[in-house]
């Protein structure tokens, strides 16, 4: 008998004690800031002592599975000249990443937060799906998004059933 208690006590408190043990967290979000950046475009512009590059005409840079396309991209380097902490993209942004693509007239792209913020006039395209609104603000390696609006411009998403589904009004 008091050794069924004892393995009865012990069980339990194991019980308890993985409950209060912290559970093993799993990264969120993929690491990038040790991947490069690989930016093309017309011309150059680099400022060492602002920490500043601005890459004009026909803009292109890769970083791992994003690709932004734009006609100016400001990148802010921070003190050690490799790690790029902010990229401004401006005029016909365009960024595409798997099978989205995002687009506005001027984003933010927030390397080591792996923050997107797309401003003036923004929207973003998967497959047959659409979003638009005020501010789309995507996180990159969370895959979510948020939407916002003001006064004069509403969210406005358009999201089409997945073909092979059946069809509810005729009840297939």
């Amino acid at each position: 008998m008091k050794t069924a208690l004892r393995v009865l006590v012990l069980l339990l408190l194991g019980t308890v004690l993985a409950w209060a043990a912290p559970a093993e967290k799993k990264p969120v979000r993929k690491d990038r800031s040790g991947l490069p950046i690989n930016i093309k475009s017309n011309d150059l512009a680099v400022n060492n002592v602002t920490r500043i590059a601005v890459f004009t005409g026909k803009v292109v840079a890769k970083h791992d599975d994003v690709t932004i396309y734009c006609d100016k991209m400001t990148v802010y380097y921070g003190e050690d000249k490799g790690d790029v902490e902010k990229i401004e993209a401006d005029g016909n942004v365009r960024i595409v990443q798997e099978n989205r693509l995002g687009t506005s007239s001027h984003a933010t792209y927030e390397t080591k937060l792996g923050l997107i913020t797309l401003t003036i006039k923004p929207k973003v395209i998967q497959g047959s799906d659409t979003v638009t609104g005020k501010v789309i603000t995507y996180y990159v390696d969370e895959d979510r998004s948020t939407v916002t609006s003001d006064g004069d411009t509403r969210v406005e998403a358009v999201i089409h059933p997945k073909s092979g589904k059946k069809d509810a009004k005729k009840g297939k």
